[in-house]
């Protein structure tokens, strides 16, 4: 029963698994380059959290997806961006940006297991997944 994961569904899959590949191609080449005098890979990450936030309380509007808990709601948008998908832009932007191959799959190596730990601990021998 853990392998049923809660929150996971068919916008979540596509709006991780394109959105990360969508907005890295849409990075500007020069990463030091400047956004409104801002930084760009932070004015694109936080666009891309706001884009995504918009696309999640759309389809909440049409009941095609739905929110559990009453702190992660059309109520606090903020949350959803500020801990749901802000840090998967960052991170997904820095491991975009590193140099070696090596580097990033160290990277995706650690959050792999990071998250497989997770399900181990949190999901087989807690059951709380």
């Amino acid at each position: 029963a853990f392998l049923i994961l809660i929150g996971l569904n068919i916008e979540i899959c596509f709006m991780f698994a394109v959105a990360g590949v969508a907005f890295a191609k849409m990075l500007p080449a020069d990463k030091e380059s400047r956004i409104l005098g801002l930084p760009n890979r932070m004015v694109m990450a936080v666009f891309g959290s706001v884009f995504c936030v918009f696309v999640e309380c759309l389809l909440n509007a049409v009941d095609a997806l739905t929110w559990d808990y009453s702190w992660w709601s059309i109520r606090a948008p903020w949350l959803i961006f500020l801990i749901g998908y802000l840090p998967f832009f960052v991170v997904s932007f820095w491991v975009h940006d590193m140099k070696t191959m090596k580097g990033k799959l160290t990277a995706i190596g650690v959050i792999y297991t990071v998250d497989i730990g997770s399900l181990i601990v949190f999901g087989a021998i807690l059951g709380w997944i």
